[in-house]
């Protein structure tokens, strides 16, 4: 970690030297042996921020690994408390700070560092079971049909939405493709994504995807060069994922579609829209790069949920 870095982190007013050095050696483990994801890492170093600065507040004195070892059960009961009732934080980033912190002791523990066996009776909150919300293809294709096809930057925003709703990548793997990664066939082919834990998996591209990423391509105003991104800003850097997903967020009150049409329900209407297509489980399950089928079990329960309600539409006794 640099010197100017180490002046400007305000974890170091609420720890020791000790602590402070542990927390960026584990953050360097989760990004340079474990590949965790910079999306994931911010996370994490909120929850463990809002942690250490509660253990410092409660203990009054900035906290060392000597005292994090010590703290009992009620002082983590009393954090979690603090995250629902002070941070308002739902019961899915409550959960997700558990986890944060728990990896983190655990590593400790696996170091000869620190051992505290409290962390691992706490229970995680229950989280409420949402149903992904898929947007049907008609207002999909809607959409994307309304862009100006002179404007670069429509074109690009255009081509990114058309990926992500014909392959199911997630925006981040979208986002972070160069040119040089890009199949150069023009009919059906595959796109090779490195997606969570830097897991490799290979992704079929059709042509009406093909002919959009191509005119991105060629529109942006940015030479093509082999390691430019595919989708570039203003400024011809990458994208940034909170451009995209403010653009779709306009777009979507001129159509009139809920809050959950964002860049990553693509990602659902692709999985629901293929499942209803008769696709099964382990194939949607490759194509997304989930590491779990319970994960993409839950497209299955978008299908039930809409048959129950064609159910109570047409039965006698509904």
């Amino acid at each position: 970690m640099t010197k100017k870095k180490q002046e400007t982190d305000p974890l170091l007013a609420v720890t020791t030297a000790d602590l402070y050095k542990s927390i960026g050696d584990w953050f360097d483990v989760l990004r340079y042996e474990r590949h965790v994801s910079a999306h994931t890492i911010r996370a994490y170093q909120n929850d463990i921020g809002r942690f250490v600065r509660f253990l410092a507040k409660y203990n009054s004195a900035p906290l060392s690994i000597s005292i994090l070892a010590d703290s009992d059960i009620t002082a983590f009961r009393a954090w979690m408390a603090s995250l629902t009732i002070d941070d308002e934080l739902s019961a899915t980033s409550r959960s997700r700070a558990l986890s944060a912190v728990r990896r983190f002791l655990d590593w400790l523990d696996k170091q000869g560092i620190a051992h505290n066996p409290y962390i691992k009776t706490l229970r995680a909150p229950k989280k409420p079971h949402k149903l992904p919300r898929p947007v049907s293809a008609e207002r999909i294709f809607e959409l994307l049909d309304s862009y100006n096809a002179t404007d670069w930057e429509d074109c690009r925003d255009k081509a990114l939405f058309t990926l992500l709703y014909g392959t199911g990548l997630r925006i981040q793997e979208a986002l972070s493709l160069d040119i040089q990664d890009w199949p150069q066939g023009s009919d059906i082919d595959f796109l090779t994504i490195r997606g969570k834990g830097k897991k490799e998996r290979k992704v079929p591209i059709l042509k009406r995807v093909h002919d959009e990423i191509n005119a991105c391509i060629k529109a942006a105003p940015f030479a093509p060069m082999p390691d430019r991104p595919i989708f570039v800003g203003t400024r011809g850097g990458r994208l940034h994922q909170g451009v995209a997903q403010r653009n779709l967020r306009k777009l979507r009150a001129s159509f009139g579609l809920p809050d959950s049409a964002t860049p990553h329900a693509l990602r659902h209407s692709f999985a629901t829209h293929l499942l209803e297509h008769g696709a099964n489980l382990r194939q949607v399950q490759e194509l997304l790069g989930h590491s779990s089928l319970s994960t993409t079990q839950r497209y299955t329960d978008v299908d039930n949920a809409k048959l129950f309600e064609v159910y109570k539409m047409a039965h006698p006794r509904s």
